[in-house]
Order: structure tokens, then sequence, then C-alpha cells
């Protein structure tokens, strides 16, 4: 057997391998996407979304409250999360590129990205909920904050590094100040990329669980004060999953297709913002 011969069988075995484990992984993917689906739409309610619950073991009800709880928590966490991991993948990128400084950062950047939301969630309760003596939504927020800060600020900094630094001299050359020339030029390059880091951060904190239970924990009733204990979608599929009620059973698989479908129509919506905006 010659080496061309091997080469060729090598990269068949590769070929072979790599396309069972592409199929492997969509099996799964598809599996509990239409597992959520089926259990989901046969589950769904237009109570669900105007009512609040009911009293433990009475059929009927809703999850108004969690529902508003959800969007709040993950509202003011994206305010606070984006901004920060942007404006710093910016300036590790920018201001601090090929540094020891910037090294450093990011290293710590993807240790926090790989740390149990759970560890999160009890340094928050640490910080926030002991000293103070009570849940909140707000605590919540920065919980999931947190979470979302190392990725936007990875996501970007590697998105802004591969914009050709070409790009910038010609932009220099014109005039611009350099501020000018990261908006204008150098964001716009790598728009696409960055819009994706704040989706996948948004879609990883829009599912969390542990880091709620320990910072907003719930609420049974509808509120929208950030100040109290929040109600969440993700807790309160926890508690009815756990739960020993066939209904409430129900509704957890309703909410589950409901944060399901909100993360689809978030990725489309921003995959349209781009195309109008940026022509991407």
């Amino acid at each position: 057997m010659d080496i061309e011969q091997k080469r060729k069988i090598e990269s068949i075995v590769a070929l072979v391998f790599s396309t069972l484990a592409a199929f492997a992984g969509l099996f799964w993917l598809v599996f509990i996407l239409g597992d959520v689906i089926v259990h989901g739409i046969g589950a769904l309610k237009l109570s669900l979304f105007f009512n609040d619950p009911v009293p433990a073991g009475m059929a009927g009800g809703g999850l108004r409250h969690a529902m508003v709880g959800q969007l709040m928590t993950t509202f003011f966490a994206t305010l606070i999360g984006v901004p920060v991991g942007v404006l710093g993948g910016t300036f590790l990128a920018e201001y601090a590129r090929r540094t020891k400084y910037a090294r450093v950062i990011s290293v710590l950047a993807d240790i926090i990205v790989s740390v149990p939301s759970i560890v999160i969630g009890t340094f928050i309760y640490a910080i926030m909920v002991r000293p103070l003596g009570h849940f909140s939504g707000w605590a919540g927020s920065v919980a999931l904050s947190l979470i979302m800060i190392p990725v936007v600020l990875r996501t970007t900094e590697d998105m802004l590094s591969m914009v050709p630094w070409t790009l910038r001299e010609a932009a220099f050359a014109l005039g611009a100040p350099y501020y000018k020339v990261i908006i204008q030029v150098v964001y716009r390059g790598a728009a696409t990329g960055i819009l994706t880091g704040i989706l996948l951060s948004i879609a990883r904190v829009a599912g969390e669980t542990a880091p709620l239970m320990f910072t907003s924990f719930n609420n049974n009733f509808f509120s929208w004060d950030m100040s109290r204990p929040m109600a969440s979608l993700t807790v309160t599929i926890f508690q009815y999953a756990m739960g020993p009620y066939d209904d409430w059973h129900q509704q957890a698989w309703a909410a589950s297709f409901v944060i399901t479908v909100f993360i689809l129509i978030l990725t489309l919506l921003g995959r349209f913002v781009l195309k109008w905006r940026f022509k991407q």
C-alpha cells in the first residue's frame, strides 16, 4: 500500500466517524426538541399566559407571574452583561492587544465560562442576598449577567481580532479618531459574530435555574417589584416537574416549549436586524 492509498483510507475513516458523530448529536437534538414540542403544544393554553397560579392540587391557573418575572430578570441581566462584555472585549482586542494583561483576562474569562452556574448563584447570595436579608430580582439579574459577561467578552474579543488591521489603517489615513474607527469600521465588520455571542449568552441564561434559586428564589404571586423575590419560568418548571400533580407537569412542559420558542424568535429577530442594518 502506497502513501496515497493510505491517506485516502485515513481520510475516508475520518469522514465516516465525523459524519456519525454529527448525526449522533443531531439525533439527540431533534429528540429533545421533538419531545418538548409534542408535550408542550399539547399543554399550551391561553390561560397559561394570562392567569396566575391556583392553589396546589387544583386544576387550571397559569404562569403569567413566572413569564413576566423571567422576562424582567433576563432583560435587566442583558442590560448589565452585554455592555460590560462588549466594552471589555473591545478593550482587550483594541487597546490591550497582544499584551500580557489581555491574555490573563482572556484566560480568566474562559475559566469563568466553565464555572458551574450554581457557584455564581452562591457567590451573589453571599454578597447581595445575605447582607440585605432577602432574595430579590436584582440579585437574580446580577447573577445571570455574570454568566453572560465572559461569553460576550470572549466572543467580542475574538471577532474584533479577526477584523484585518489594514481596515483600521485605512480609516486612520482618512483622519478618523480611534473611537470612530472602532464604532464605524471594526464593529461593523464584526457585527455578526458579536450578535451571535450576545444571542448565545441570552440563550444560556434563559435556561438557568440554579443561580436563580439562590438569588431571586421564586414567588407564587404576580409582582413587578425587582427588589423582592421574583418568579421565573425556569425555577417554576423545576418545582412543577418535581411536583406530584399532573396539571403541574403539563404546565412545566408548556413553559419549556415557551422558552424554546422565545430563543428561536430571538435568534431569527437578531438575524433579521443584521440583514436589514448591516446587509450581512
